[in-house]
């Protein structure tokens, strides 16, 4: 009901996330989807497969052009962004402006066409950062956050991932090409640990929120976590020859992190927590939510459940679907 006759935007919505949420938000009968990128290849192959969506070329960094998209629009997913580590650090500044200028841009054109909602996604490497992208995307947030301060009618929050398993640039695809041309997989550090979620849990998180939101909250879904030299060898067994001595350990690129953090010790003191998700309540609010935590604890990857056999591995590869679709 929330959906049904409404008109919602998806920025960079050519993406692997863009793709997955507005081919499902379409059966909930929206009156239209709008789907705003800067890639006119993707939207042409897009287009494609989904004529029914209305398409728009265009960058977040581009004022004018975000504002014009954002006419008669009732909800934004906000998903363009630049989030590859190794692109950002050598570009810092391009992250710069899509990451925090183009959501800044995307927040004032919601307030100024009276939008409902805004929901925008981020990443686990928001937290703590220690790269550019992880940066651009920690300023993102407390922009997203505080245009609730606005005291406009839109509602801002934002949703946080860990490694959305098969979308581009993310190192299960890469894995399957190196797999089917017979080479061996290149490992960074055999016990880094990085979160797992399908898309269509990443669909799942933003509808939650999209539902839930009353203005400032930041959204967590719980998700296990694998060590990158597990993953790599399960991948060999399920999509390769078998020999999982054909991996090398390359060492750690710049930017990373052994593990990675969902909800820091800050934040956790501040959240409400159920079986599935963490409510993160907004700073700028005084809150008397009661702690099961001891102090300095965070949820992190190497604090979630842990899949560590082949089985547990190869249930959630099939769960996140046909590979090829990410290729």
């Amino acid at each position: 009901m929330l959906i049904k006759n409404k008109n919602i935007l998806i920025t960079g919505g050519t993406g692997s996330f863009g793709n997955k949420v507005a081919n499902f938000l379409k059966s909930f009968n929206p009156n239209k989807i709008i789907i705003y990128s800067r890639d006119e290849k993707k939207q042409y192959e897009m287009e494609k497969k989904h004529p029914y969506f209305r398409y728009i070329l265009g960058d977040v960094r581009d004022k004018d052009a975000i504002f014009n998209a954002c006419k008669n629009v009732d909800f934004i997913f906000h998903a363009a962004a630049l989030k590859h580590v190794p692109a950002c650090e050598n570009n810092p500044y391009e992250a710069v402006k899509t990451n925090i200028t183009g959501s800044y841009n995307i927040c004032q054109a919601a307030i100024y066409n009276n939008v409902k909602k805004l929901v925008a996604l981020s990443t686990d490497k928001a937290v703590k950062p220690i790269n550019a992208m992880g940066i651009s995307k920690s300023m993102m947030e407390k922009i997203i956050i505080n245009h609730n301060k606005n005291n406009s009618d839109t509602k801002f929050s934002v949703v946080r991932y860990g490694n959305v398993m098969g979308s581009r640039g993310s190192v299960i695809p890469l894995f399957v090409k190196l797999l089917k041309r017979g080479e061996r997989l290149p490992v960074t550090v055999a016990d880094m640990t990085r979160f797992m979620m399908t898309l269509d849990d990443s669909v799942n998180l933003v509808l939650h929120a999209i539902t839930h939101t009353k203005g400032g909250e930041i959204f967590v879904k719980k998700a296990p976590a694998v060590t990158i030299i597990d993953l790599a060898k399960a991948m060999i067994k399920k999509y390769g020859d078998g020999d999982i001595s054909k991996i090398d350990i390359v060492g750690i690129r710049s930017g990373e992190k052994l593990h990675e953090t969902l909800v820091n010790e800050y934040e956790i003191i501040r959240a409400n927590e159920n079986d599935d998700f963490y409510e993160i309540l907004p700073e700028y609010e005084n809150h008397s939510i009661s702690s099961k935590y001891e102090q300095g604890y965070e949820y992190s990857s190497n604090n979630t459940t842990q899949l560590t056999s082949y089985n547990e591995i190869s249930k959630l590869l099939d769960m996140m679907g046909n590979v090829e679709l990410y290729i």
